[in-house]
């Protein structure tokens, strides 16, 4: 059961009735994670400026997919989980890398190189040595896409923890 109340335009105030107000006008709705961020017009537009950057990244979709995959098993948000599953299916990943990703890994070393590298800056980004990276770079990885790793951490985080602090689950929420 949710924690916190899902707000709507004529709800929510200040800048947070802005930001769903735009949203509503340009999708026709929000899913229970974005109305109920804006009880927090700095934690929602941080969501909205990140998610639109992570929409700009270098790192291949399914890729990030499967990052995702593997932070969400660890973090525990089940709504994110399906959603990231979901997302991963449509974009042609099979039953079996999706497994795999549910592990922290895949059947191809290089994805299974970036997969760990995100999961060490999720647990400990202490961890990541010089030789790590340059392994990324003989796996055909930019600075660029590797940065981007963190940004999708990052998101993921941000979502999951919101969710699971709001109580939005797969049965209660309609979006991560």
């Amino acid at each position: 059961m949710p924690r916190l109340t899902r707000l709507t335009p004529d709800t929510a105030v200040g800048a947070s009735r802005d930001l769903l107000a735009e949203l509503v006008s340009r999708r026709g709705q929000v899913g229970d994670m974005v109305s109920t961020m804006a009880h927090s017009p700095a934690v929602l537009g941080g969501y909205l400026q990140l998610s639109r950057a992570m929409g700009r990244a270098k790192l291949d979709r399914r890729i990030s997919e499967r990052i995702s995959i593997a932070i969400q098993v660890r973090q525990g948000c089940g709504l994110c989980l399906d959603a990231h599953v979901s997302a991963a299916r449509a974009l042609g990943v099979d039953e079996e890398e999706i497994e795999r990703a549910r592990a922290g890994t895949s059947a191809d070393p290089a994805i299974a190189a970036i997969i760990t590298l995100a999961l060490q800056i999720y647990r400990e980004p202490t961890s990541i040595t010089d030789e790590q990276i340059a392994a990324l770079r003989e796996h055909g990885y930019s600075d660029r896409a590797t940065a981007d790793v963190v940004g999708v951490v990052a998101l993921n985080i941000l979502t999951g923890a919101f969710n699971l602090l709001a109580g939005l689950t797969p049965e209660s929420g309609t979006d991560a």
